[in-house]
């Protein structure tokens, strides 16, 4: 199993890891398959199966050999999903090859080009990835230790990480595509979990700076070009300090200050 390709200096995310396997999450549902029969019959452990539906992680060839096979897929599905191809129909026989007409001349006449699906085709299947894996999450958030518990923080934290990439994931399909309902969803749930989680995480005796900043500002209704400006800091400065990324100490001393004031 590897780990799916991100990007932290851009945001980016494997987008077509995404689709291949929100793909087969509808896929495994609409044949009423549970993770956990996968799991008993050894084709997948549930964990990695979780993984490999939010588009964190890539199965082995092997193991997807077996996936295709139970969710009634041709071999190599999974990996052409990926690489963009359409959601196979099973309910309709796939064509027989058909055979090049041949010229007069015995030349061959060239296909006619087969144009790739448009990105904004990809836009479902990556709002419901990304509504699926903010509906797992939220059993992971519930077995949060309590707010004063050591361990709190640094889980929280994870959780966190986890929501600001789906948010990554959700903002890249809206600029590569087009704005769906579902993708507006998708986002919104996201967003509020993230509002939700940080001004919990907030009120933590260990809490990062980057909790109390986001907290401090949604609060006083600020923007992040706003927090920037008081504090005399860069927006990237904000950005960087709330998704947990290291600033140098003049901009860490900068933001504590701007938080303590905002109390």
């Amino acid at each position: 199993m590897t780990d799916a390709e991100y990007d932290l200096a851009t945001g980016e995310f494997d987008v077509g890891l995404i689709r291949a396997g929100a793909a087969a999450a509808a896929r495994r549902r609409e044949l009423d398959i549970s993770q956990r029969s996968l799991a008993a019959d050894g084709i997948i452990n549930a964990g990695a199966l979780i993984a490999f539906e939010k588009g964190r992680s890539w199965p082995r060839e092997r193991t997807r050999l077996k996936l295709e096979e139970v969710l009634r897929w041709p071999p190599g599905t999974i990996a052409r999903l990926r690489q963009g191809a359409p959601v196979p129909d099973v309910g309709v026989p796939a064509p027989p090859p058909v055979q090049q007409p041949i010229a007069v001349t015995g030349q061959p006449i060239a296909a006619p080009p087969v144009s790739a699906p448009p990105p904004g085709d990809d836009v479902p299947l990556i709002a419901q990835a990304v509504l699926t894996a903010v509906t797992t999450l939220e059993t992971t958030i519930e077995a949060l230790p309590d707010v004063n518990d050591p361990e709190f923080t640094p889980s929280v934290t994870a959780v966190l990480g986890d929501l600001r990439r789906l948010e990554a994931v959700a903002s890249r399909a809206a600029r590569i595509g087009m704005v769906t309902p579902a993708l507006i969803k998708a986002l919104s749930a996201v967003r509020r979990q993230i509002d939700r989680l940080t001004a919990r995480a907030a009120g933590a005796p260990g809490a990062t700076l980057g909790q109390r900043l986001y907290a401090a500002r949604r609060q006083a209704n600020l923007t992040i070009s706003e927090t920037a400006t008081a504090a005399g800091v860069s927006e990237d400065t904000v950005a960087r300090v709330e998704a947990e990324y290291p600033v140098d100490e003049p901009a860490v001393q900068a933001l504590e200050a701007l938080v303590s004031a905002m109390r």
